[in-house]
């Protein structure tokens, strides 16, 4: 049977054989993966972590016209407001039209985690249809809604008839997974199963782009070889998301984010996916212009492409490279974003102190693990010798950072920016994922860098006025994980 006839995509853990605790080389961690073995070391508590349904809402609640039903206790709806402004902000980078996310929680009660909830959740939904008239309707399950057992996928369907819409399930329990990512996986299934249809007619000129809210920087990237991108999911609307599968190609800014939807799109829908990383750093930067273009029949225009844009970055990156030659960064992001930023600063002339992801997939969606963006990341930037893979356990991320003493960090999340500052430690936030692709994003890097070098002298002054929770006993110990 095809994955998508399932009502739930197989978490992580199964499917990737996915990862939260590593520490060594950044070599032993790609054998590792190559043999499928999972690391020795492990910790036995947890300091903080995340859910799913976070990762989920980052698809769902950025389609354009659809409404969202969080079928929850509203305690897992408290980071909801701050998606407006975000909307906003990025429609503005974009050059399309804002609009305003239009959610509702369900608000389950204590009675409907004995009883089952489908009646509030039904009341949800024509509440959402009442006041927001969308394309479609997304049913965010959560870890309640899970653990009575309420049947939304039926539920869906009987209302998908009632209202003449798509009433997509989007199962993304936290409990299930100990990998927040498969939310993403979680969401795009939805999509893959109530939205997305099979091709009217190819657009040959296509690409599909999945990404996250961020300013137009592939329409550029991709006109020099006459294409043009389809960013795919936030900000899209519901009819866009359905034609997915006319475009020529697809690609997505990370491997942690999209290999699972353009795989299936590959499989189900003859969508070919693009085999190279994603457009970071000039030897990246290459392989995915080259790759694409032999999809889409375009590769004596990409062989000139590619040698005129490094005869025009050549002038400036050398520059960059005095400046920053030799400095030390570390690196603090989700899986595959954080080999991103690794062929970024490799070609700064930079030396990589650490990098941290958020996970690790031993596993890739479609794709020979000898080809993933680790060994891709190794191949560039060499070995790394302080790799670690930990999900937010600050008791363990400030020993890491100290113990390596960065010139400064390169972070995806806005709470370390904060913990690189009490370090007297420069962070670079890479909020912003967009604008470091291509040739001209490694300029800009490079540049973003340069400027961000300044604030060492304050940062360390304020650090002589911080303090932490932790003892000088557990800073002295050796053993990350205990």
């Amino acid at each position: 049977m095809s994955g998508i006839a399932n009502a739930e995509v197989e978490i992580r853990d199964r499917r990737l054989k996915s990862i939260i605790s590593f520490q060594g080389k950044a070599s032993e961690l790609q054998e590792y993966s190559e043999q499928l073995k999972k690391p020795d070391k492990d910790r036995c508590f947890s300091q903080c972590s995340d859910c799913a349904q976070g990762c989920a809402a980052t698809v769902c609640y950025n389609v354009r016209g659809a409404a969202v039903v969080v079928h929850s206790p509203m305690g897992c709806f408290a980071n909801t407001p701050q998606i407006h402004e975000q909307i906003k902000n990025s429609a503005a980078g974009r050059g399309v039209e804002a609009f305003k996310a239009q959610i509702i929680c369900g608000n389950i009660s204590e009675k409907e985690t004995i009883y089952g909830g489908l009646k509030k959740l039904r009341e949800a939904i024509e509440t959402a249809q009442e006041r927001f008239h969308p394309s479609a309707v997304f049913i965010q399950s959560s870890c309640a809604a899970g653990i009575v057992g309420d049947d939304i996928e039926s539920l869906a369907d009987e209302m998908a008839q009632e209202l003449g819409i798509p009433i997509i399930p989007v199962f993304c329990e936290g409990f299930k997974s100990k990998i927040w990512s498969s939310g993403f996986d979680a969401a795009y299934h939805g999509l893959l199963r109530k939205v997305v249809r099979k091709p009217e007619k190819k657009q040959e000129d296509l690409v599909n782009i999945f990404n996250f809210l961020g300013s137009d920087t592939f329409t550029p990237i991709l006109k020099k070889l006459g294409l043009r991108p389809n960013y795919l999911v936030p900000l899209a609307d519901i009819d866009t998301i359905a034609r997915m599968s006319e475009a020529a190609c697809s690609t997505q800014i990370c491997e942690t984010l999209g290999t699972y939807i353009v795989d299936v799109l590959e499989k189900e829908y003859g969508v070919p996916k693009i085999h190279a990383p994603a457009p970071y750093g000039i030897d990246w930067t290459d392989q995915w212009y080259r790759e694409v273009a032999r999809v889409t029949g375009r590769s004596e225009m990409a062989e000139q492409l590619i040698r005129d844009e490094h005869e025009r970055i050549r002038p400036e990156l050398e520059e960059l490279k005095k400046d920053l030659s030799g400095k030390k960064v570390y690196i603090y992001a989700g899986d595959s974003y954080a080999h991103n930023m690794a062929s970024l600063v490799t070609d700064l002339g930079m030396e990589i102190c650490g990098i941290t992801t958020l996970h690790h997939d031993m596993r890739t969606d479609g794709k020979d693990v000898k080809k993933s963006t680790l060994n891709e990341m190794i191949r560039v930037a060499g070995d790394v010798e302080n790799f670690t893979v930990c999900n937010k356990q600050p008791y363990e991320v400030i020993k890491l950072i100290r113990r390596t003493s960065p010139d400064f960090m390169i972070v995806r999340h806005m709470n370390m920016t904060i913990l690189g500052g009490k370090l007297g430690i420069p962070c670079l936030l890479e909020g912003e994922i967009n604008i470091s692709a291509g040739y001209d994003g490694l300029l800009l890097m490079g540049r973003r860098i340069r400027d961000l070098l300044k604030a060492k002298g304050i940062l360390s002054t304020l650090k002589e006025y911080n303090t932490f929770p932790y003892t000088d006993w557990w800073m002295e110990q050796e053993e990350e994980y205990i």
